[in-house]
């Protein structure tokens, strides 16, 4: 408007979504694969934060640049080497899988990032990306990270049962899918059983790994239940279809909002993408890593994954393949009809 004040535009790494993943060993093709199905199905622009090993720090690049440019024109990379800015760098890099214990590391590294979804390299998404990112708004003014508990069931679960160090909740949280406001976590003193007084996200961290790290089975994760045990109120808790894993179905289906809704992140734990426990898991990401990036998605993903889901019914997973299903082909239909209609809107003449 005339007269009207214009106000600068923003970098285009504050109008994106950041998504961060670890990568070490041989976690490339992984990691490829969930970056794929995140930017197949997001609507938003997207910014990826990768922590790698030197020696994959090319292959990254290299494959990231053959895909369609079609697709890399919806992201952006930026590739860091994995680093431990307190303690001991070897002790982290030992701290149950190599290079996990980086994801503690993020508010500290990623100075100039608001907020941002950290996932494992063993993710998928089956639907944008988008719809989790807006979760970020419904944290209280306390809130800070989000997480799914690690199960459902607490007497079924592993840290009801076995964990000697303190958790959150009744059952723990899997921090395979953490939503974090890093200027949050930045600004906060946490309180802690180290000192009576509050301290720093990063001032806290060696010294809480020094004081439990003969009672932690699961690393980096544990250190987060910890964390959060002793500071529940920063914690936004989502339901179990943003963390899907072969938990909520092997033992019977018990993640119920999987049931209504579908799954809309699938954690391939245990290792399932590359075995054949679970088949139903596995047939989701071969389907996903083989797709073509310019087909059909209904033609070249969503029917070879209702055939290859036929080979899984006799399976404790497979027996709910809507729960799979569910979201991927609501997202599908929304892609499908977005394309048709702003195409037919851009052609149409009056």
């Amino acid at each position: 408007k005339p007269g009207e004040q214009k106000h600068p535009k923003e970098p285009s790494s504050l109008q994106c979504m950041h998504l961060a993943v670890v990568a070490c060993g041989d976690r490339l093709e992984e990691t490829l694969i969930m970056l794929k199905s995140a930017v197949l199905f997001s609507s938003s622009r997207l910014c990826f934060h990768i922590f790698a090993e030197d020696s994959l720090k090319p292959e990254f690049e290299k494959k990231l640049k053959e895909w369609p440019s079609s697709y890399t024109k919806k992201f952006e990379s930026n590739i860091y080497p994995i680093t431990f800015s307190v303690g001991n760098a070897q002790e982290w890099k030992k701290l149950f899988k190599p290079c996990a214990a980086q994801r503690l590391f993020l508010p500290v590294i990623l100075k100039d990032v608001d907020s941002l979804l950290y996932v494992d390299t063993d993710v998928l998404f089956l639907r944008p990306m988008d719809d989790i990112w807006q979760l970020l708004r419904e944290f209280n003014s306390t809130q800070l990270a989000a997480m799914a508990p690690e199960h459902e069931i607490p007497k079924i679960g592993w840290y009801s049962r076995f964990a000697r160090h303190p958790f959150y909740g009744s059952t723990g949280l899997n921090s395979g899918v953490m939503l974090m406001n890093l200027t949050r976590i930045r600004s906060t003193h946490f309180k802690n059983s180290l000192i009576p007084g509050g301290l720093t996200w990063e001032e806290m961290l060696y010294p809480l790994y020094q004081k439990y790290k003969n009672y932690i089975t699961w690393g980096d994760q544990d250190l987060l239940n910890i964390i959060f045990y002793f500071n529940p109120e920063c914690l936004y808790v989502f339901p179990c279809q943003w963390n899907y894993r072969p938990d909520h179905c092997m033992y019977g289906s018990n993640c119920r909002g999987a049931e209504d809704e579908g799954v809309s992140i699938l954690h391939g734990n245990r290792g399932v993408y590359h075995d054949h426990k679970q088949p139903t898991f596995r047939a989701l990401y071969e389907v996903i890593r083989d797709f073509p990036f310019e087909d059909n998605l209904f033609q070249s993903l969503y029917y070879p994954l209702q055939s290859k889901f036929l080979d899984t019914v006799h399976t404790l997973c497979g027996r709910i393949p809507q729960v799979f299903l569910k979201q991927i082909e609501k997202t599908m239909k929304k892609v499908y009809e977005n394309r048709v209609i702003v195409y037919l809107g851009a052609n149409h003449r009056y």
